[in-house]
């Protein structure tokens, strides 16, 4: 109910404030304030190569999240999407060894995905088990898969053309080629999530789901092809993931869902659902990179970086609750101030 109160209190602000004054709009100002601080005081952050390498290393987390935002933005989440590029990868790498050619492989390794997606969809919504449980128990499933499918071993020697495709950069420019099939995802899911009747009813999903049933939506159908969706975004995000690195081993992307989640929550995300847009997700994506990017850059170690990042998670979800919360406090205030009685005047 809180979170029907605060949507009408927002749209009864001006059009400006509402696309200026919010989460999504903090965290892109926070992501140019660090570009503009790393390109003055880290030394090579501001190069060509800096920012080449800085979109392949995201380019599977901001896959991933397109499809994991619409998943939170319901209410549910999922923890299998890093089991699954393992999986995908290996997969894909052992169809490539035993002689398939590597489009029917990257094809069989995206039905993997879609099943994975699947199993995980229908054991949420047929079932009813909660989505942290069950993909909890998936991510365990699909790596263990991907791990006894190849044990220790990798497969690598993939054709020469297409791993320098996976690397390679637009012409005349730093911004590697994985960003083109980016932006076609991205336009797909503004497309779905902010311009479609079945976006529509994944707010409302989030915001109740006895209520979005009441009014008309197909729950269970609508989370259903969420998850699916997410499961071969994960096997796309595995192809290129071994495309780029060369080798498909089962422990590729070992606890990638952990950034994805961070990055989406970072970007503004509720966590409880119902509130989240795409351009918040990508500049917490992108913040979380380049954060990562100038601290190499300035020699700071892994773990250090981690504690930065973790600390960074935990200020926006604190300060997204402290704001929730004083805004529930301004409501009722308001509330209570417009059914007070008024003194009769006389005269």
């Amino acid at each position: 109910m809180m979170s029907l109160e605060r949507t009408y209190q927002d749209y009864g602000h001006p059009l400006w404030r509402r696309w200026l004054v919010n989460r999504e709009s903090a965290i892109i100002v926070l992501l140019i304030a660090v570009l503009a601080y790393a390109s003055i005081a880290v030394p090579k952050f501001a190069t060509p190569a800096t920012l080449t390498y800085l979109l392949l290393d995201v380019a599977t987390i901001l896959m991933i999240a397109l499809a994991m935002t619409p998943i939170m933005i319901t209410g549910d989440i999922d923890l299998s999407v890093g089991s699954m590029v393992g999986l995908s990868s290996v997969v894909f790498g052992v169809l490539f060894q035993a002689g398939w050619s590597i489009p029917v492989a990257i094809i069989a390794a995206l039905a993997v995905g879609a099943l994975g997606g699947a199993l995980n969809g229908l054991l949420v919504t047929r079932i009813g088990l909660p989505a942290l449980a069950v993909t909890i128990g998936t991510m365990a499933l699909f790596r263990g898969i991907a791990v006894g499918l190849l044990g220790t071993t990798a497969v690598t020697k993939f054709p020469k053309e297409w791993t320098s495709l996976a690397k390679a950069k637009i012409p005349g420019t730093p911004i590697p080629m994985v960003m083109i099939l980016f932006v076609v995802l991205l336009i797909a899911f503004a497309l779905m999530l902010h311009f479609s009747s079945f976006g529509r009813g994944v707010y409302a999903i989030g915001r109740s789901k006895d209520a979005a049933a009441f009014y008309g939506v197909n729950v269970a159908r609508t989370r259903l092809i969420l998850f699916i969706i997410s499961g071969v975004i994960a096997a796309l995000g595995g192809i290129y993931y071994t495309l780029r690195y060369g080798s498909a081993r089962g422990d590729n992307a070992t606890g990638l869902e952990l950034q994805v989640i961070a990055a989406v929550v970072l970007g503004g995300v509720s966590v409880f659902g119902g509130r989240g847009a795409l351009h918040g997700v990508i500049a917490g994506v992108l913040l979380i990179g380049a954060l990562s990017s100038a601290l190499r850059l300035a020699n700071v170690t892994a773990d250090v970086i981690n504690i930065i990042t973790g600390v960074l998670l935990v200020v926006s979800v604190v300060a997204s609750s402290l704001i929730d919360w004083v805004q529930a406090r301004r409501t009722k205030r308001l509330n209570r101030t417009s059914s007070t009685p008024q003194p009769a005047t006389v005269g």
